[in-house]
């Protein structure tokens, strides 16, 4: 099977689904806003995230730069990104997980139950 388009699956629903997936009390982005403070008005959000993403106009923000400190005394960088970036990422995920595990699962299914006949 072969997909041209996938962006009709990404709905409202979808982004919504998403947004109650993510970790409520991650960091926030480069721009300041937390889980809590993007539930305010959650629906107007997802509608205009929808749109702006089905419109080609979403542009994902710039992540913000920490630097966690390693045993060694070195830091090590980290990109958080906005909560709309999360969001959209989680949505993709959940669309092109649907459509892997399909192509995979026959596979997986037939390697474990080799590993297990060699048992």
């Amino acid at each position: 099977m072969k997909f041209t388009a996938l962006l009709h699956h990404l709905t409202i629903d979808l982004l919504r689904e998403s947004f109650y997936s993510l970790r409520r009390k991650a960091a926030p982005g480069v721009d300041g806003v937390t889980w809590q403070e993007y539930e305010d008005g959650l629906e107007d959000r997802l509608t205009d995230l929808h749109g702006r993403v089905h419109r080609g106009a979403y542009r994902a923000l710039p992540s913000r730069r920490v630097y966690i400190e390693k045993e060694d005394g070195r830091q090590r960088p980290l990109a958080v990104p906005a909560i709309e970036d999360k969001l959209v990422q989680q949505a993709v995920v959940t669309i092109l997980n649907q459509i892997y595990e399909e192509d995979f699962l026959g596979f997986f299914v037939c390697c474990r139950s080799t590993r297990i006949r060699r048992s």
